[in-house]
């Protein structure tokens, strides 16, 4: 890829030079194309999550704010640190529809679980009645290890806004 040069054509199609159009708007695009990238990322993982529940392979990733995970017995979830939000995409080896709302600005899934680690167990908690199940045979001590991991990549000043609660994650 050539770099644009301050007297060429702008890329944008206007016909006018670069310098005039669209040079200070560069950041912004290249802001914006970063965080579509970052959406379609979050996309592509969850389809790879959900191949690999199928295959029922056992697996955890970070992925910025977001866990992923599968386990041998082909469940598949989607987890946010920040509030603690928990979704299953895979159950027993197949996949589980779900939306994800994207924009430029934010990610947005109507996620119906909380989520914790307890007594070295995966436990979710539905939003909808409150219903608490304990998933004993889920990786919850990579889980934990991965949380602990993503949190120390924000600054103490950001993490008292963040409403994961130390007794919500457990040494595993």
């Amino acid at each position: 890829m050539s770099k644009i040069g301050r007297n060429d054509p702008c890329p944008c199609g206007s016909g006018i030079k670069y310098k005039k159009c669209c040079i200070g708007k560069t950041d912004q695009v290249a802001q914006s194309a970063a965080q579509q990238n970052i959406q379609i990322s979050l996309n592509t993982e969850v389809e790879k999550l959900q191949e690999r529940a199928a295959n029922r392979d056992k697996f955890v990733h970070a992925l910025g704010v977001f866990i992923l995970f599968s386990t041998e017995s082909g469940d598949g979830w989607l987890l946010e640190i920040t509030d603690m939000d928990a979704i299953q995409v895979a159950a027993d080896g197949e996949k589980i529809e779900f939306e994800i709302d994207e924009n430029p600005d934010t990610i947005e899934i109507n996620w119906p679980f909380h989520f914790s680690i307890k007594d070295k167990k995966f436990v979710t908690t539905a939003y909808a009645d409150n219903e608490v199940k304990v998933w004993a045979d889920y990786p919850s001590h990579r889980i934990a290890s991965a949380v602990k991991k993503i949190r120390k990549k924000f600054p103490p000043e950001l993490l008292k806004n963040i409403h994961l609660d130390e007794d919500e994650i457990q040494a595993a």
